[in-house]
């Protein structure tokens, strides 16, 4: 028996049924009543793909590979997870898991936003693939990222900005952890030292011609410095709200 081929976009690609992806996501796909009881599960597979992408990354994740953990051929995940698509969703929920808890940060939307902002620092640092899996799109979202954004919206509540406001300064602060995972994900140690020795060989030979940025490095403007990478940026947008809610808000009282 043959099945009618699934609906394809102007570039060719497969569509998704999102609706079975958001019964995915949020458990909400219908099991079956009868037959033996199934050996894997939706979330156990998103786990197995967790650990092959912590370890190679996410290119290295596919249906095959994370099937291999389980001594199973690819095919047999399809009953389970309709695609990658699906799996990567799964795997951004699995790590996810745990939404934060900011009221032991202290009082006040200032000190639980910056909690929000190093546990989600240390999220992507121990999952460098998350920026690939959550890169700018409109991918279906489960509840565990749903409660990191609510999270970070309610510590700002208190500010008195308005929704919109809210919406914006979590954007700041999501985008600063973001960008700072970038860069730690680009870093290249070998390279770095060969890049500081023909850059400082050629501002040698050239001081003249970049005066600011010869004073700068002498001071010690690129030494790794004391302080947490985070912290100087997120401070200062910190600051900046707080500058905002001085004008709007009622300020960085207790909650």
């Amino acid at each position: 028996m043959t099945r009618n081929p699934s609906p394809r976009t102007a570039t060719g690609e497969q569509r998704r049924d999102l609706r079975a992806g958001v019964a995915l996501l949020w458990g909400e796909q219908e099991r079956p009543t009868r037959g033996p009881k199934p050996g894997l599960t939706p979330q156990g597979i998103a786990g197995a793909a967790v650990v092959l992408a912590d370890a190679e990354g996410l290119d290295a994740v596919s249906m095959s590979r994370v099937a291999a953990a389980f001594g199973v051929s690819g095919m047999a995940l399809y009953r389970y997870v309709p695609g990658k698509t699906e799996l990567v969703e799964l795997m951004v929920e699995a790590v996810l898991a745990e939404v934060p808890d900011l009221s032991a940060a202290g009082p006040g939307w200032r000190p639980r936003l910056a909690a929000w902002a190093h546990r989600s620092w240390e999220v992507y640092r121990a999952h460098p693939w998350l920026l690939a899996a959550t890169a700018m799109r409109r991918q279906i979202m489960g509840p565990n990222q749903l409660g990191w954004l609510d999270a970070a919206l309610a510590a700002l509540e208190p500010t008195g900005l308005t929704a919109a406001q809210r919406h914006g300064v979590f954007l700041l602060v999501v985008g600063q952890v973001r960008g700072l995972a970038q860069q730690l994900l680009d870093f290249d140690e070998e390279h770095a030292r060969e890049w500081d020795r023909l850059t400082g060989d050629l501002l040698a030979r050239h001081a003249d011609r970049f005066p600011a940025l010869t004073r700068a490095i002498a001071d010690g403007a690129f030494d790794p410095g004391d302080a947490a990478p985070l912290d100087f940026g997120l401070d200062r947008i910190l600051d900046g709200v707080q500058a905002l809610v001085g004008r709007t808000g009622p300020g960085d009282g207790p909650s």
